[in-house]
């Protein structure tokens, strides 16, 4: 820790110059961005639904039919796990199921639950709220999916160090038929977009608006994001220092805390309008199957509703399976089944709240407003104070990202690299700079890169999830057969 203090007192003398800094690596980035924006946001049908929202949508489709509604049947036992009813103290690992599952949707629940659902419900009207609900329930399934797999293909080293996720059962998916090569391409392909991603989307953008949003609260902070980037790197590397256990204690904190602070000044409004409930329903209900031909209709409204639940959640892009690999089990079908409950945490139960007070307000029409500010306006409509508590709950969102997504960064690091102390210093100290960077530079071009990354990492994982799908449907049977008979014992 103390080398990384060391290195990071220079950085505010380097960015100096922030802004032509910011200008000469977003001229770098724009036209990677406008080549990768072409395929991943590539529309082949004049729905105007791109590539990457019907590859995930369709992968939860499939797995929701073929995991039997895994997401209805498994969600009482999902509760059951999480609460610790069956945990055998015995299983190898390094964290509780409750710890990988707040560190997972610390990973997810953050500014998307915020701004990007203001944005789905003032371009797609109320009725994208519907459909934000369907995908986020059938993104369960593939929660399910990924997790089970993570686990079961993880590796655990002699010191008991966990190393999972996506670059190892994409690696068996293939060499299971025969194409050990291309399943290395595949592995390492995924590693690089995760790390990527960790860099910029789970990174420099989180840094960028929690910035972005006190200073706009507190004056005094104009003006010195370098600072700003530099305690913030430093608040994120005491924790992220300390490897997985460190981060899975700070997250079971940090995410409830967050839910109830966010969840209860929803509830609060929505009581407070308690009458206009059914009303607001009713109109999400017939929007959603209407659709505004000034919004783009009925196609229009669906697609913004599941695009916005698709970014939200990351069901389908494997990130989460690298954190539930890291969960104290031998039962890999257990942790799928607790990854199930993160799409309908982040997307059915947040998501949804933002939406309802937007339109429960009355400010998804005739506010030219956008993203936060929209629903901060929504909010503080009701509650005057809110945009205080908006900008604790925005650090909060954007410091716990970046903690979960260092960790997923560092084992794709690591898969590429090899693990050795010198690869996860290297990796964490750029990390660190990446935030000091985002917080202090305009960097449109990077982060658009770095969210197109994220994304990315879609193509791969659900590929191997198809590949895969019979071996998970097989084990589900099997451990479901051994819960009823008695033979998985419950320990509470």
């Amino acid at each position: 820790m103390r080398k990384l203090i060391f290195l990071l007192m220079f950085v505010p003398q380097v960015l100096f110059a922030e802004n032509t800094i910011g200008e000469q690596i977003n001229l770098l980035f724009e036209p990677i961005v406008r080549i990768m924006a072409q395929v991943i946001f590539w529309q082949p049908f004049s729905a105007g639904i791109p590539i990457v929202v019907i590859w995930l949508v369709i992968g939860a489709v499939f797995f929701t039919f073929r995991m039997n509604f895994i997401s209805v049947t498994g969600f009482k036992h999902a509760i059951q796990l999480v609460r610790g009813d069956y945990d055998n103290p015995n299983d190898k690992g390094e964290v509780t199921r409750f710890q990988a599952l707040t560190t997972a949707l610390s990973a997810t629940v953050g500014l998307g639950n915020i701004a990007g659902v203001a944005v789905a419900v003032a371009i797609g009207g109320p009725g994208a709220t519907f459909w934000m609900i369907v995908a986020g329930l059938l993104g369960m399934s593939s929660k399910f999916v990924e997790c089970t797999l993570g686990v079961k293909y993880r590796k655990i080293d002699a010191a008991g160090v966990v190393s999972g996720g996506p670059m190892y059962y994409l690696k068996t998916a293939f060499e299971q038929r025969k194409l050990p090569y291309l399943g290395k391409v595949m592995a390492g392909l995924f590693a690089i977009l995760c790390v990527g991603g960790s860099f910029g989307g789970g990174n420099m953008f989180q840094a960028n608006q929690a910035f972005s949003q006190l200073e706009g609260q507190f004056s005094v902070l104009e003006g010195n994001g370098v600072y700003f980037g530099c305690i913030l790197a430093l608040l994120v590397g005491v924790v992220i220092i300390g490897g997985i256990k460190t981060i899975a204690n700070v997250t079971e904190k940090i995410v409830p805390f967050m839910a109830v602070l966010y969840v209860g000044a929803s509830l609060f409004i929505i009581v407070v309008n308690y009458d206009q409930v059914f009303d607001v329903f009713g109109l999400i209900f017939d929007a959603a199957f209407s659709g505004d031909a000034a919004k783009g209709g009925f196609i229009g409204v669906l697609v913004q509703g599941f695009r916005r639940a698709a970014f939200s959640n990351e069901a389908g892009v494997g990130s989460a399976a690298i954190a539930h690999s890291a969960v104290k089990t031998n039962e890999p079908v257990t942790e799928g089944i607790v990854a199930l409950l993160e799409p309908f945490i982040d997307t059915v139960v947040i998501c949804t709240m933002t939406a309802l007070v937007i339109v429960i307000t009355g400010r998804h029409t005739g506010y030219d407003l956008e993203g936060a500010q929209l629903t901060s306006s929504a909010f503080e409509s009701v509650i005057s104070w809110f945009p205080l508590l908006l900008v604790v709950a925005i650090f909060l969102f954007a410091f716990s990202t970046m903690i979960s997504w260092s960790y997923y960064g560092l084992k794709a690091w690591t898969y590429l690299f090899g693990s050795s102390k010198f690869t996860e210093f290297s990796y964490k100290f750029l990390f660190l700079i990446f935030i000091i960077i985002g917080s202090s530079v305009s960097l449109g071009a990077v982060i658009d890169f770095s969210d197109m990354m994220i994304l990315a990492m879609a193509f791969p994982n659900i590929l191997g999830l198809y590949m895969m799908s019979g071996e998970v449907r097989a084990d589900l049977r099997d451990y479901i057969s051994r819960v009823k008979s008695g033979k998985v014992k419950r320990f509470k």
